[in-house]
């Protein structure tokens, strides 16, 4: 085979195994329910900020 060829068949499978990374992605993400993304949301913000609950029950109240 010429390097060319094989350049070639390396691009094709590199354009396969990224696309199966993104499908796998994909599928993770919308395997979330929208009250488990909230509550992941709202854990996250509690964790990040100084507030802790406070600043979880004033998100709710501003939405």
């Amino acid at each position: 085979m010429r390097w060319w060829k094989v350049l070639g068949l390396a691009g094709v499978a590199g354009v396969a195994a990224t696309g199966v990374v993104i499908v796998r992605a994909e599928r993770r993400r919308q395997a979330y329910t929208p009250d488990e993304i909230r509550t992941r949301l709202r854990a996250r913000l509690a964790e990040s900020s100084e507030g802790g609950p406070e600043a979880v029950a004033s998100a709710d109240r501003n939405p």
